[in-house]
């Protein structure tokens, strides 16, 4: 344990040494939540006015809490993971300059390297992504907070849950990257694509159906779905306080993927965190294997 604790603080004194690459990943969520509130806004505000029954009056504060909530959680989910892969760097780092081998000759055991890399770049990530968190919530503040504190508590777990995955996905990935380089178009590629599929940019259920079923079967996606669910249901019962009907706010929910099917049958809270857990639990095996057998590849 006394090994892993140094480890894990030598991992994090050297990312937080390169001012450079903490500053960027501090400030790249902030900067897009002030991107996604200039333009974004507006297009999901209109997407969401147009699918309101005629007739049926919402009011302005609820609509405008709606809206940034998806904008909230959607970002969230995206830097939760996309963040990770800068914080990862310094793995990549030590392979570049061959300090890795060092590390394979000395008496630590390769599953507590492995879990150092892990944990440091957890670490790191959440930093950056609780803080992301708080300003996020200021700034649904001004736009209308409806989220009760047990909805608060589990939007936080959720972005741990989400720095988690993210972390130990990024481990896996990097792990085959032994240049910079190669990291960076890593992380380029994964901060392009995977908006897209865990259904951050546009909800899952905009795409079609073979689609759709396709991205079901990806952990990211109730990550997504869950961190949507716990922004958006102070929103959702305060539609129902205005009598707004149970099917208006079923409809909105599933369209925004708050709620999320697969295949038809509808995907509990309980369900979305299993398969997070699962998944999480996996990737951290397959890097402390992969890790295990580079090492005696070495030797």
């Amino acid at each position: 344990m006394v090994v892993l604790i140094e480890l894990v603080k030598r991992n994090l004194k050297l990312y937080f040494k390169d001012k450079g690459l903490f500053l960027s990943s501090l400030i790249t969520p902030l900067i897009l939540l002030v991107l996604y509130a200039t333009f974004l806004a507006k297009v999901y505000k209109d997407s969401f006015i147009s699918n309101i029954p005629e007739g049926v009056i919402i009011e302005e504060g609820i609509i405008n809490s709606v809206v940034a909530g998806q904008l909230i959680s959607s970002l969230l989910a995206v830097s939760c993971v996309t963040i990770s892969f800068c914080s990862n760097l310094i793995m990549i780092t030590d392979k570049a300059n061959e300090r890795i081998y060092d590390l394979y000759i000395t008496p630590v055991k390769k599953s507590t390297l492995s879990v150092a890399y892990f944990i440091s770049c957890t670490i790191s990530t959440l930093i950056i992504t609780l803080s992301t968190l708080g300003v996020s919530f200021i700034y649904l503040a001004t736009q209308g907070f409806y989220m009760s504190g047990l909805d608060v508590f589990k939007t936080i777990l959720d972005v741990i849950l989400l720095t988690l995955f993210g972390s130990s996905l990024s481990c896996v990935i990097n792990h085959f990257c032994k240049s910079n380089g190669a990291a960076s178009v890593i992380g380029t590629l994964v901060s392009s694509v995977y908006g897209f599929i865990c259904g951050a940019y546009m909800p899952i259920s905009q795409f079609g159906k073979g689609l759709q079923h396709v991205i079901s079967f990806l952990p990211g996606t109730y990550g997504t779905s869950l961190i949507k669910n716990h922004m958006l249901s102070g929103s959702f019962k305060e539609l129902e306080k205005i009598g707004a009907s149970e099917e208006l706010i079923n409809g909105i929910s599933k369209s925004v993927d708050a709620r999320y099917y697969f295949f038809d049958n509808l995907v509990s809270e309980g369900a979305k965190y299993l398969v997070m857990i699962i998944s999480i639990l996996l990737f951290i095996s397959l890097f402390v294997l992969l890790n295990i057998f580079q090492s005696k590849k070495n030797k």
